[in-house]
């Protein structure tokens, strides 16, 4: 048996919906199957059977859980005699006897459950005598077979014989992530076949001797037998610690040598004249911070919510498209802006017009800003500024003129959406390229806006959301990192409130306060529409539609509501974005669609309905809405449950300083799935699980570094080589 055979030729019975299962679960070869590790582990000490429940064998305390397995029996919908309570109800079955369980004021999880369905229960028997039941039990379906938990590859044979079977002497058993088709147990069993023939023993370590000795670190064979069958949990942590050191590691590998590769790559020279710099940020409607003024000439730039990144962008923009092409008198070079959404590539543009503008605006003091032609495109249009006829207005143009005044180098600078690195729109000279809000775009993006001169393009990427520290050293490790770690001046913390269900009115008296002061509202929403009532697993949440309609009829009769989601059109999303900038609106009911880039400076309040069902990411981002100008905000943050999970985020969203203490708080608490998502980046849960710890992220960043200085191809290293492509391949932080 070979590590890349693949899975079809030594496992020869496979159903065609295992065969999908293995796919989706990302197991197609040997070496897929061993690097499938388990999500826990379970002790067959815990487990109960049902005969012991039911004679009597409880907990001392009858308050603590009983777990047990076996297979559900007759499950159905009742209500309740007198209340008419809905109950869910089933029976558990196993080769020693039967339980009912009940679900009260839940009739879906009868809809859930099937006859025969094999299921691992865990709740408090209630009821006494012959009338015990499971209340309420927690359902963790298809986990092991019943017959699993005392079988061969388990601490006992039968119920009389406890010693431990032959090879095996842990009472540890593996919980793997499964996918219908494929079980935990199945995959148990298949990778115990695979030890059998030794081909664990077969692969290389892709970790050099060196670094596993320097850093007590097992080998790769032995890491997988401690993983899988581990004969206490110590042996299964210091097997995930390994693999977590090898994806970092092997991440780093890939960043070091893009960055070696960026070291080679020739970008058109820019001439950077300081004084014209300072005149353009002294043009600024705000002094410019400290941290802002270090991060001009920076590549990677990380800053919170409010911090200023636009005045940023804008200036290194204008340092590029003031610079005359080198070995030329006339000329101009190219800046391509990429953004998001088309809501923040129209705002963006509207900014750097009024940046841009001859003059400089009312803040430059007469100092002389170059005017520059800027450019928009959009999947609805394109336009440009100044117009030929009105020149303080931007005009429409046809896609196809816009494209050839690109082409011709008229248009310095080109703010826009996707629409930017379509194969249709050339530049003459792009020099500079930067990205917006980074972790929305991938490799391939950037890729793509590098092929689109003759060389490749300096580059700043841009993002707000918080980053803790060690993911940005791993998945932007090829990048160099600026952080805008202060605010413009005058800006005020924004005061956050977790209110409770009966505390709502607090919130809509904040809300008139800052309406009679000619400010403006936002009230976010988890739904665009009502959940279906005929669908009982539907999300029940408050919905943007009859939200705002309750809100008119109830709450705020004589102010104007608009509402804003992501199913309008663009043209409609862009009236109502007009009309409540224009202060038109004075209260905008929207769903999540506004977390990024949205500057509305008179918006001073913001209420966050259904507050647990957003990321912390995302509540920060749109507490940020009201983070915009010098005026006093407020964001009022309504969970629609308590529980303590939801408290102690809402708690952390509520006292964090800036949202690198949030990003750093929510990876303590709870690791890094929350703020980003492994399968967003590409990026493995155990490689997530090592950011909690610093200390080897940077102790893999610098092997990284040492070794690619040395051997940046591998050649020395080429199963260390074939590792690092595979991470390259799957991180594909798209």
């Amino acid at each position: 048996m070979d590590s890349e055979d693949v899975i079809e030729k030594h496992f020869t019975h496979l159903r065609p919906e295992q065969t999908k299962a293995l796919t989706k679960l990302g197991i197609r070869t040997i070496r897929d199957l061993l690097y499938h590790f388990p999500a826990r582990y379970e002790s067959s000490g815990d487990v109960r059977t049902i005969a012991g429940v039911t004679a009597g064998a409880l907990p001392a305390d009858r308050q603590a859980s009983v777990t047990l397995y076996g297979t559900v029996r007759k499950p159905d919908i009742r209500k309740t005699w007198k209340s008419r309570r809905p109950i869910a109800e089933a029976f558990l079955e196993d080769a020693s006897g039967k339980i009912k369980m009940m679900w009260f004021s839940q009739p879906y999880i009868a809809k859930t459950l099937h006859d025969g369905m094999v299921v691992k229960v865990s709740g408090k028997v209630a009821g006494a005598g012959a009338k015990i039941y499971l209340a309420n039990p927690s359902i963790d379906k298809s986990p092991i077979a019943p017959d699993a938990v005392h079988d061969s590859l388990f601490n006992r044979r039968n119920q009389d014989d406890t010693s431990p079977p032959r090879g095996v002497t842990s009472a540890l058993y593996p919980i793997y992530p499964e996918s219908q088709g494929v079980s935990s147990l199945w995959l148990l069993h298949a990778v115990r076949k695979i030890f059998e023939t030794k081909a664990h023993e077969q692969l290389e370590d892709p970790i050099p001797a060196e670094i596993l000795v320097r850093y007590n670190l097992p080998s790769l064979s032995s890491a997988l037998v401690f993983i899988h069958a581990p004969q206490k949990l110590s042996d299964a942590t210091a097997a995930r610690k390994r693999f977590a050191f090898e994806e970092v590691f092997a991440l780093q590998i890939v960043m070091q040598q893009r960055r070696q590769m960026h070291l080679t790559e020739t970008a058109l020279p820019v001439a950077v004249d300081r004084a014209a710099l300072a005149d353009f940020v002294a043009s600024f409607p705000f002094p410019a911070t400290k941290a802002q003024m270090r991060a001009i000439e920076t590549i990677l730039l990380e800053g919170d919510v409010g911090s200023g990144k636009t005045a940023v962008a804008a200036a290194t923009a204008y340092l590029v498209a003031t610079s005359l092409p080198k070995g030329r008198i006339a000329g101009t070079l190219q800046v391509a802006y990429l953004c998001p959404t088309e809501i923040l590539a129209k705002q963006h543009f509207s900014t750097f017009v009024s940046y841009f503008s001859a003059g400089g605006g009312s803040a430059s003091g007469g100092r002389d800003i170059t005017p520059i032609n800027i450019g928009l495109i959009t999947g609805s249009e394109c336009r440009v500024f100044p117009s030929r006829v009105r020149y303080e207005e931007s005009a429409k143009l046809s896609r196809t003129t816009f494209r050839k005044r690109v082409a011709d180098g008229l248009i310095p600078i080109v703010i826009g959406t996707h629409a930017i690195i379509e194969k249709s729109l050339v530049f003459k000279r792009l020099a500079y390229a930067i990205i917006d809000e980074q972790h929305r775009f991938g490799t391939v993006h950037r890729q793509k806006l590098a092929t689109k001169g003759s060389t490749v393009p300096h580059l700043l990427s841009m993002t707000a959301t918080p980053i803790p520290r060690t993911l940005a050293l791993t998945i932007y490790g090829d990048l160099d990192l600026s952080l805008l770690d202060e605010m413009p001046a005058g800006r005020k913390k924004v005061e956050t409130h977790v209110l409770g269900p009966k505390e709502r009115e607090r919130a809509y008296e904040r809300v008139r306060a800052e309406l009679a002061a000619s400010h403006q509202a936002y009230v976010i929403c988890p739904r665009i529409e009502e959940p279906d009532p005929q669908k009982e697993l539907a999300l029940q949440a408050k919905s943007v539609k009859a939200e705002a309609a309750r809100l008119k009829k109830e709450v705020f009769p004589r102010v104007a509501l608009g509402i804003l989601h992501s199913k309008m059109k663009p043209a409609e999303k862009e009236e109502v974005m007009k009309k409540y900038e224009d202060g038109e609106i004075d209260i905008l009911v929207a769903t999540s669609v506004v977390e990024v880039g949205v500057n509305v400076p008179n918006a001073t309040v913001i209420l966050i309905e259904g507050a647990e069902r957003f990321g912390l990411a995302q509540l920060h981002q749109l507490r940020g809405r009201v983070l915009r100008s010098t005026h006093q905000s407020y964001c009022f943050v309504l969970p629609e449950t308590s529980g303590p999970s939801t408290q102690e985020r809402l708690r952390a969203f509520k006292n964090a300083k800036n949202g690198f203490e949030l990003a750093e708080h929510d990876l303590a608490l709870r690791g890094a799935g929350e703020l980003v998502s492994g399968k967003q980046w590409g990026v493995s849960d155990i490689a997530m699980e090592a950011l909690k710890n610093i200390k080897l992220v940077e102790a893999a960043r610098t092997e990284a570094a040492a070794l690619v200085a040395r051997d940046p191809e591998l050649e020395n290293y080429p199963s260390l080589a074939l590792r690092a492509s595979t991470a390259d391949r799957e991180m594909h932080l798209e």
